[in-house]
């Protein structure tokens, strides 16, 4: 009673408060007594002397995992949510538009994590920068043009180079980068790559720097940061701005957002639990979404004040992922 009454108003909670709750056959003085118990057990805290109680990240925790009691979207949330997400356009914008559309009904900020793309090879070269390290330069099958510093043995020869560009343009473009690195060893075991040691390890090398670039960052799409702007927030200035100064890292949100990957259904971390909000108080609220085959290819959720009606985001939230599954498998 007392953390849905705090979720609701954001008020401390008062035992005059909780006496007046319907069904609760209780005087003040002994709701005050059990209030005191749960305030030293870690659950309540008092924001203020003789001013009411509120929940503790603990008590937001039980509270959670036990005692809420949650339903499906309404009808209208439901149908706002699969009104954005379609199938025709690139998946980007459906996820940017579910992410929008999240972020306007549970007045959060919406986050997605965007599925790693393994790009596929078109092109390929190095030029040498100093004799210990050549620039890979990658062409995609779109066209799109990277490149990324290599380290190399300084007894590489420029022969070498050209030999190593060569077999990944003629031998493994139209092929994604990890279908290039696992056609190399396989041709390497079957000793058909027609290449040294040095060039072999040079091929792999220019490779692998996109496969690891790719896993170290993770695409983050944020929506409606100024829903944690509000009229409730004036009074907690310094929490909100600490909480968009870390939705500006977005490289480590994205960790936290990827964490969920390996729950299956809705991952809820509330405040300090996450080293990343320890100072602004912040809760998350994310699920995985699939494609066909179940694998986990994105994550999509919320980001808030603790303070927030979980037993309507929790499912919200989780109704999204499931929109978006649907999307992306279709049947």
């Amino acid at each position: 009673m007392v953390v849905e009454s705090y979720l609701d108003n954001g008020a401390p909670v008062g035992s005059r408060t909780v006496s007046k709750f319907a069904g609760l056959n209780l005087s003040p003085a002994s709701i005050r007594n059990v209030m005191q118990d749960l305030e030293e057990a870690g659950y309540l805290a008092s924001p203020h002397t003789s001013a009411g109680r509120v929940p503790t990240e603990s008590g937001l925790r039980l509270f959670v995992d036990g005692m809420m009691q949650s339903a499906a979207p309404s009808v209208e949330e439901q149908r706002a949510i699969e009104s954005q997400i379609r199938g025709d356009g690139p998946i980007e914008e459906a996820l940017a538009a579910a992410t929008s559309v999240l972020s306007g009904l549970s007045a959060c900020a919406g986050i997605v994590l965007v599925p790693k793309r393994d790009a596929v090879l078109k092109a390929f070269s190095f030029a040498r920068l100093s004799s210990s390290q050549v620039l890979a330069i990658m062409v995609g099958s779109d066209n799109s043009v990277e490149n990324r510093l290599v380290s190399i043995d300084p007894a590489i020869s420029e022969s070498m180079l050209s030999e190593a560009a060569n077999y990944i343009s003629a031998r493994l473009s139209g092929l994604t980068l990890s279908e290039a690195l696992e056609r190399l060893d396989s041709e390497i075991r079957a000793e058909k790559a027609e290449l040294d040691v040095a060039s072999q390890k040079l091929v792999r090398d220019g490779l692998a720097i996109w496969s690891l670039d790719a896993n170290d960052r993770p695409v983050l799409i944020v929506r409606g940061q100024s829903n944690l702007i509000d009229e409730a927030a004036a009074a907690d200035l310094d929490r909100v701005r600490q909480l968009l100064d870390e939705l500006e890292s977005k490289e480590e949100i994205a960790r936290l957002v990827d964490s969920a990957r390996e729950a299956q259904s809705t991952r809820i971390f509330i405040g300090s639990e996450n080293n990343l909000f320890s100072l602004s108080g912040s809760s998350v609220i994310a699920a995985p979404y699939r494609e066909a085959g179940g694998k986990v290819v994105g994550v999509i959720g919320v980001i808030g004040p603790t303070r927030l009606n979980y037993a309507r985001i929790v499912p919200m939230v989780d109704f999204t992922a499931q929109a978006l599954s649907r999307l992306i498998r279709p049947a």
